[in-house]
């Protein structure tokens, strides 16, 4: 018999290889189509007489990165469209489709034929919990092998075996931790927690994993030998009692219940630890079939998986443009932004040019990017050639002229219009015609800028967040002149430093910074109100935000904050800012010289290390508090999201962002907005335009006018629309397609 997305061999030893290569894709996924054939070649194994094992590895590069995600969405979809008929029957089809896979790894543990896994790359999710089912598993001794569950930061769980397999394989306590955090493992890693029996190097990994069978690999899984034993003891023991208090206590404290799925993982070990194998398979399919329906796991599948890896593959990219490959890029300013934009860019293979006003800035823009990789080396994350490979393509210098020849040159200089302006025409001097000029600017609109261009059809802005190397989003700030090439050229390079490029439309403060300065204000007005700083703190992380307010104005600065709302006021005249809030940032600037984490006094008190940052207790001077017990909790949550996502409402409404996909990761990406939710627009879509739109009158009559939902907010409420209706990302691609 022949396999679409399998090939497989049988040896003079009788040992079957089988070699999982789908066709068309980069990487190996389970399909319903790669599912049913694994389940033939089960039975092909379990049945033939003259096989005697099975080795299972993959003929590309990496493994395989788990199920196909958006399988799992038409599962989802298939439910919403039954459910309404009927709820009983739709839940077991959904109950019986999420057990499929589950049932196959159970049929393959249990044919009565050893099988191995030879993991040669990136093994992840469905495909580890596949590598777990066999009875024997090799990894290649190879930086690119990484094992991993990572399925709880896309809202679900291991749920084809995961969380019986790992428990039973190693401790307790080292389950939990893997379960719960998605960590990727390396195969010494793996090998050390028992989930792995040998690692081999990559030439004989098949080898190595037929040897297992040779020497008389015994088809049973340990679980299913008389007399077997948890690693770390039972659940009802001395060490079950210190582990599992404090391991609920602790999931408490770091996802405040907001993340249904890191709570069914705890339910599913604990209670399929105290049964049977296959009844705990059963209970894992039953939260399983739980944590589907839930509102999180839909958002954070959309959000953190499909958009996701559409916006990387380049979704806003103009068609027909051809790609750029890049080589050689500039970048204008070797401060810490420069400097890092730099790093990112050499980090990708791609030869730059790091220009400043003389060469000891240059140079000391380049020892940033030393610094970034010694300190990879140091931690083993990187090696010594990979050092001096990447520092070999950093070329400091003080003069324009070394800046021809590049495809793009990306400016990141002080922001000041002026010595944006001088920049720029020094550097157009001596780029080719087809170059194209970003700036990375987080302030000053894109259109204006352009002025200072001769061609603005290739002036495009590029804002990168900081710091550069760790901030995985980067915003495509459009022009009104700029062209298509511009806007090809910069996701082209966005996606070749491997960072999410979402493109906006100019407007002050573009996307993320609106956002986030709602945010920062409204935890002002807060102060203001005399609710006391740590419950504004916590009521931030407790809504699902990473950072608090205050924290995230003083790791952007205090004293940029004041220059950012004096520069409002210039603009956009005095009522343009809370005179309240001004005289707050002016106190704690001008008054006690608090600037922030970069001088060590902010809102917060920074001590040396290892002493922990704590709330500066002057805060609570400058204005009276309300006592704790007068401070709706609840509310103050609600406030912190809700003025965030009425903020992205006006963003969608003004035709800023035009794709919700863009919105909600974005969102994540850049400031960590709740990613329970799947995104700031999806959190609305999630209540309901019209309830949102009902909370948000509510806290407008108590908080003031920012509350005020827009007219675009308004009408969905009443059409019952979502914004992923509205504004179908999909409809759009395929109406371009029609043209």
């Amino acid at each position: 018999m022949s396999y679409t997305n399998f090939t497989f061999d049988i040896d003079i030893d009788g040992i079957a290889l089988v070699t999982w290569d789908m066709p068309d894709r980069s990487m190996n996924v389970f399909t319903e189509a790669a599912m049913l054939e694994l389940n033939a070649i089960v039975d092909k194994v379990a049945s033939d007489a003259s096989i005697k094992g099975a080795v299972i590895t993959s003929g590309k590069d990496s493994f395989s990165g788990g199920a196909d995600i958006t399988m799992l969405q038409k599962m989802l979809s298939k439910f919403a469209a039954d459910k309404a008929k009927d709820l009983d029957k739709a839940t077991k089809v959904l109950f019986d489709n999420a057990g499929y896979m589950t049932g196959l790894f159970r049929k393959l543990e249990t044919s009565g034929k050893p099988w191995v896994s030879a993991i040669n790359g990136t093994c992840m999710g469905g495909a580890f919990e596949l590598s777990l089912a066999c009875h024997g598993r090799v990894a290649a001794n190879s930086d690119k092998v990484k094992m991993a569950l990572p399925e709880v930061k896309i809202g679900i769980f291991p749920g084809a075996g995961g969380t019986q397999r790992v428990p039973r394989l190693t401790d307790q306590q080292q389950a939990l931790q893997m379960l719960t955090s998605g960590q990727a493992l390396s195969p010494q890693r793996a090998k050390s927690m028992g989930l792995i029996h040998e690692i081999a190097e990559p030439t004989k990994l098949v080898e190595t994993a037929k040897a297992m069978i040779k020497n008389g690999l015994k088809p049973v899984a340990p679980w299913d030998e008389k007399g077997f034993k948890l690693p770390g003891g039972p659940v009802y023991s001395v060490a079950g009692a210190n582990l599992w208090p404090p391991a609920i206590a602790i999931l408490r404290r770091e996802t405040y219940g907001n993340y249904p799925a890191a709570a069914a993982i705890l339910k599913c070990v604990y209670e399929g630890l105290l049964v049977p194998f296959d009844t705990g398979l059963r209970i894992e399919q039953r939260y399983f079939t739980e944590i589907m329906q839930t509102r999180e796991a839909a958002a954070m599948i959309r959000s953190l998986f499909v958009s996701l890896q559409e916006l990387n593959k380049g979704a806003r990219r103009p068609a027909g443009m051809p790609e750029t490959k890049f080589k050689k890029i500039g970048v204008l300013g070797a401060g810490f932004m420069g400097a890092g934009i730099a790093y990112v860019t050499a980090k990708a293979g791609i030869p730059v040019v790091l220009l400043d006003r003389d060469m000891e800035a240059a140079a000391k823009g380049k020892a940033h990017s030393d610094s970034l990789i010694s300190d990879q080396v140091r931690k083993g994350r990187a090696k010594p050639e990979d050092k001096d490979r990447l520092l070999s393509l950093i070329t400091p210098t003080a003069d324009y002229a070394d800046l021809a020849g590049c495809d793009l040159v990306v400016e990141a200089v002080f922001e000041d219009s002026g010595v944006k302006k001088d920049a720029t025409e020094k550097a157009e001097a001596v780029l080719k015609p087809a170059a194209v000029f970003a700036s990375n600017t987080s302030t000053i609109p894109i259109t204006s800028l352009a002025k200072n261009s001769v061609r603005p059809k290739n002036f495009i802005g590029i804002h990168f967040f900081s710091p550069v190397d760790k901030m995985m989003l980067v915003e495509i700030i459009l022009g009104k002149k700029t062209g298509d090439k511009a806007l090809a050229t910069a996701i082209d390079f966005v996606r070749a430093i491997k960072k999410t490029p979402i493109v906006v439309n100019d407007t002050r403060g573009f996307y993320v910074n609106r956002c986030v300065l709602r945010y920062m204000s409204e935890a002002y007005k807060m102060l203001i109100e005399g609710v006391p700083a740590p419950m504004i703190e916590n009521a931030a992380k407790a809504a699902g935000m990473p950072v608090g307010p205050l924290a995230l104005t003083d790791e952007t600065a205090i004293d940029l904050a004041q220059k950012i709302m004096k520069q409002t006021m210039r603009d956009l005249g005095e009522k343009a800012v809370d005179p309240k809030q001004m005289a707050l940032i002016n106190t704690l600037v001008d008054t006690h010289g608090r600037f922030g984490r970069k001088n060590g006094k902010g809102f917060y008190d920074y001590p040396q290390k290892p002493a922990k940052k704590k709330l500066w207790p002057g805060l609570k001077d400058l204005y009276g508090q309300l006592p704790p017990e007068r401070v709706d909790y609840e509310e103050l949550k609600q406030r912190l999201l809700v003025t965030i996502a009425l903020e992205a409402a006006r963003v969608i409404e003004e035709g800023i962002v035009t794709d919700p996909r863009e919105a909600d990761v974005g969102s994540i990406l850049a400031f960590g907005f709740a990613p329970f939710t799947g995104g700031v627009l999806s959190y609305i879509d999630g209540i309901g335009a019209k309830k949102f739109v009902k909370i948000a009158k509510g806290l407008q009559k108590k908080y003031g006018a920012e509350f005020k939902a827009p007219k675009l907010l308004l009408d969905m409420a009443e059409k019952g629309e979502t914004f992923y209706q509205r504004f179908d990302p999909y409809a759009r691609s395929e109406a371009k397609k029609a043209a």
